[in-house]
C-alpha cells in the first residue's frame, strides 16, 4: 500500500519531465469513440486528471458526462476555519464552475459518497456508470483514476471502473494518475508507463484547463492563513497537471493485445524476483491450495506456462516425471532454473511458441489475463490440442484489478469454462482468486480413480 504526505515536497515536476521526454507512447484517438465518461472521485480530479481531454472531446462534439463519487468534504481535517459541510457546499460550487469551465456542454452528475468513503459504496459507483452506459448509443471512453494511485478513493474508483470495463465491448478505458506523480519514483516507476497514451493540449486547451483549475479555490489557495488551512494542491503539485500532454495509462483499443514481453523485462530488472512467491502467506496459501487440487497424485508430463521465477514448479518437480516451465522473460527463466534443478525451462511467449509435446498436467496460474482474448482463446486451442486424455488443465488466477493485465481472472475463467468440452472437475472461488481443475475425457473423480466409489 501506498502511503504520501501532500505536504511533502514530492517528486520534481522536472523529474518527471526528463522521464517523460524517454517515452514514445501511442496518442489518444477518438475516432471511433461516441461519447466520454469521466470518473472523479473529488472535485478537482476531472480537471488535474482529464481537464483536457474532457475539453478536446466536448470541443469535437461529443457528449461528455463526468460522475463525482464524493464532495471531497475531508481535504482539510485540520481546518480552524471551515467544517466539513461548508467544504462539501464549497466544493461543489466549484466543480460544476470548473466543469463548465472546460466546456458549457459537459454534463455532470454528483453522487453525494461520503469523502474517503467509496470503499464502502463501491456499488453506488458502478450502478451510475452502468447507468450511463447503458444509455448511451455507441463505443464510450470511461476515464478514470490509476488504481494504483495511492489515495483510497482513487483506488476504489480505478477498481469499479476497470471491472465495468472488463465486462462490455462498448467501453474503453483509460486511467490516469493524480497523486502517483507525487509519490512514484522516476528513476523505478510503479506507474504501468509501457502503457501510456498521450494526448497533446494546444495553447488554448492549456489556459482552458488551467482556468477550470482555478476555480478549486479551496484546493490551490489557503482557505485562511491559519495552519491546517494550506492548500492541497499547490503550484508545485499543479505543475505536474498543467503540461502541454496529458499522459493516461491503458489500451483503448476494442481489443487490447496482449501484454509485451518488453513490459515483463521491465518488471523483472525492477524487482527481480518477480512476486513475493516466497514470502507471502497469500502466494504459499495459493500455492498449496492448488496443488491440493490437482486430482492425481503423480503424472508423466507437467507443463507450467508463466513459470516466473519457479517456485511452483519446484513444487510440481514432486509431483510429476518430467517438469517443462516456460516464461516470456529470461530474467526468471534463471533464477527459476536454480530454484528447480530437476525441471527444464524454456523461454516462450504465447499462444506462437507453445511448447511441442504432449502433456497430463498443464498448469496455467496468473497467466491468463495478459492474453489479448484472440491469443487466449488460442492458447486454449493449443491445450486442447496437447493435453493427454487422462490430463488435467489447473487454472488460477486473481480477480481484483490489475493495471497491467488486459482482462480479468473472472473473464479469464469464464472463458476456459466456456470453451472447455466438461465441466470443471475443481472449482474454487473466493475473493481473491478463482482455481478450476478442467478434466480432460478420460478423467474421473478422486474417489473413483481410487476404487472407493463404482
Amino acid at each position: 500500500m501506498v502511503t504520501f504526505d501532500h505536504r511533502e515536497p514530492g517528486t520534481a515536476p522536472e523529474d518527471w519531465t526528463a522521464f517523460l521526454d524517454t517515452l514514445h507512447p501511442v496518442l489518444v484517438d477518438l475516432t471511433d469513440i461516441a461519447a466520454v465518461l469521466v470518473v472523479a472521485p473529488h472535485p478537482d480530479d476531472e480537471t488535474l486528471g482529464a481537464g483536457g481531454l474532457i475539453a478536446v472531446a466536448a470541443d469535437a462534439g461529443l457528449p461528455v458526462h463526468v460522475v463525482l463519487a464524493t464532495l471531497g468534504e475531508g481535504s482539510h481535517p485540520d481546518s480552524p476555519t471551515t467544517t466539513p459541510s461548508e467544504l462539501a457546499a464549497t466544493r461543489a460550487a466549484e466543480f460544476r464552475e470548473a466543469v463548465a469551465t472546460l466546456h458549457p456542454s459537459v454534463t455532470a452528475e454528483p453522487l453525494g459518497i461520503p469523502d474517503v468513503g467509496l470503499r464502502e459504496r463501491p456499488d453506488v459507483l458502478r450502478a451510475a456508470l452502468l447507468a450511463r452506459l447503458d444509455a448511451t448509443a455507441g463505443r464510450t471512453l470511461l476515464v478514470a483514476p490509476w488504481s494504483g494511485d495511492g489515495h483510497r478513493d482513487h483506488r476504489v474508483a480505478g477498481e469499479v471502473a476497470t471491472a465495468v470495463a472488463a465486462d462490455r465491448d462498448d467501453v474503453a478505458l483509460l486511467s490516469y494518475p493524480v497523486w502517483a506523480w507525487h509519490w512514484d519514483d522516476v528513476r523505478a516507476p510503479a506507474a504501468p508507463w509501457h502503457t501510456a497514451r498521450a494526448l497533446p493540449l494546444t495553447a488554448a486547451i492549456r489556459s482552458r484547463k488551467r482556468a477550470a483549475l482555478g476555480t478549486h479555490r479551496s484546493q490551490v489557495l489557503p482557505l485562511s492563513p491559519a495552519p491546517g488551512d494550506e492548500p492541497v494542491v499547490d503550484e508545485r503539485h499543479a505543475a505536474h497537471h498543467l503540461r502541454d500532454t496529458e499522459w493516461y495509462f491503458g489500451a483503448m483499443g476494442s481489443g487490447s493485445g496482449s501484454r509485451s514481453r518488453a513490459s515483463f523485462d521491465e518488471h523483472y530488472a525492477r524487482k527481480p524476483e518477480g512476486w513475493d512467491f516466497d514470502g507471502s502467506w497469500y502466494e504459499r496459501r495459493k500455492r498449496a491450495l492448488t496443488l491440493a487440487a490437482i486430482p492425481r497424485e503423480r503424472y508423466r508430463s507437467a507443463v507450467e506456462i508463466g513459470c516466473a521465477t519457479g517456485v511452483l514448479t519446484a513444487a510440481l518437480t514432486e509431483r510429476a516425471d518430467a517438469v517443462l516451465g516456460t516464461d516470456i522473460a529470461a530474467a526468471p527463466l534463471a533464477r527459476a532454473r536454480i530454484r528447480a534443478p530437476r525441471a527444464r525451462f524454456v523461454q516462450a511467449a504465447l499462444p506462437d511458441e507453445w511448447p511441442a509435446g504432449h502433456f497430463d498436467l498443464v498448469v496455467l496460474s496468473e497467466v491468463g489475463y495478459y492474453l489479448s482474448p484472440a491469443d487466449l482463446d488460442a492458447t486454449i486451442d493449443h491445450v486442447l490440442a496437447s493435453l493427454d486424455d487422462d490430463g488435467v488443465l489447473v487454472a488460477c488466477h486473481w480477480r481484483h484489478p490489475d493495471d497491467q493485465a488486459v482482462s480479468s481472472g473472472d473473464a479469464v475463467d469464464a472463458r476456459l469454462t466456456a470453451r472447455w468440452p466438461r465441466a470443471a472437475l475443481v472449482r474454487h472461488v473466493e475473493d481473491d482468486f478463482v482455481l478450476s481443475v478442467l478434466p480432460g475425457p478420460a478423467v474421473s473423480s478422486v474417489a473413483r480413480a481410487q476404487g472407493l466409489v463404482r
